[in-house]
């Protein structure tokens, strides 16, 4: 009897829009895996507390109330005819997490140490069984340190914004570069200096900076160190 290969985990962390979902949701399709966005994770809870008065025209986060509500948040995800979208207590919200405004918002809610345990909780149980692919920040470092598969996604600021930018026309959510490239240059400032598991790239990662990769090259690459590595795992490497 042939021996069934082993799962495994794949980590793929990097700055904000540097494709990282895009890539991660190819794979996983490509793989039979399952797709976890733990950004739209923290982009659901964002709207949350956006839409429950937790934040502040001047953006302050009222840290006690979300950290009071976090842990009775439902999130799930749910395969459309549109491909995967993200659930906030059974309401499809997969384009309203998409907006410049919940963008402009969700870094500092995902600094907050209670958000940020809740949700690790819940993204550690989806990879119990393995035979998943899961993009965010601290996947690799804190979600999954011992994940068979790291990845770290970069990019230039302006080469992320254009595409955030055109993501954002093609979505017809009104928007201007300028606007875009300074949430993201915000975004990565906060993400890498933050308190609770701030972005940065596992020892064990391979980095793919894909600032002039196409998509076809950017799926290739990712598929051939996935072969390898599950080749490792399964005792085939040569």
């Amino acid at each position: 009897m042939t021996q069934q290969n082993k799962k495994i985990i794949v980590a793929i962390d990097g700055y904000s829009s540097s494709g990282k979902s895009t890539m991660a949701k190819k794979l996983a399709a490509d793989l039979g895996y399952r797709y976890i966005d733990s950004g739209a994770m923290y982009r659901a809870v964002t709207l949350f507390a956006m839409e429950n008065g937790m934040i502040a025209p001047d953006g302050t986060v009222d840290e006690d109330a979300l950290s009071e509500a976090v842990n009775s948040i439902h999130i799930d995800f749910a395969l459309t005819s549109e491909g995967q979208h993200t659930l906030l207590n059974g309401k499809d919200v997969e384009h309203l997490i998409r907006s410049l405004e919940v963008s402009n918002h969700v870094s500092p809610v995902a600094a907050i140490h209670s958000v940020r345990k809740a949700l690790t909780d819940r993204q550690q149980r989806f990879g119990v069984e393995k035979g998943i692919v899961m993009d965010g920040r601290d996947i690799g470092t804190t979600v999954f340190p011992h994940a068979e598969m790291k990845v770290f996604v970069t990019a230039s600021p302006e080469k992320r914004a254009h595409r955030r930018y055109l993501e954002l026309q093609q979505n017809g959510t009104p928007s201007s570069y300028e606007d875009v490239l300074a949430n993201v240059i915000e975004r990565d400032h906060i993400d890498e200096t933050r308190k609770e598991s701030p972005l940065r790239k596992a020892d064990d990662a391979v980095v793919l900076d894909n600032s002039d990769m196409s998509l076809p090259q950017q799926e290739e690459w990712l598929m051939n160190l996935f072969n390898k590595t599950e080749a490792k795992v399964n005792g085939r490497d040569c």
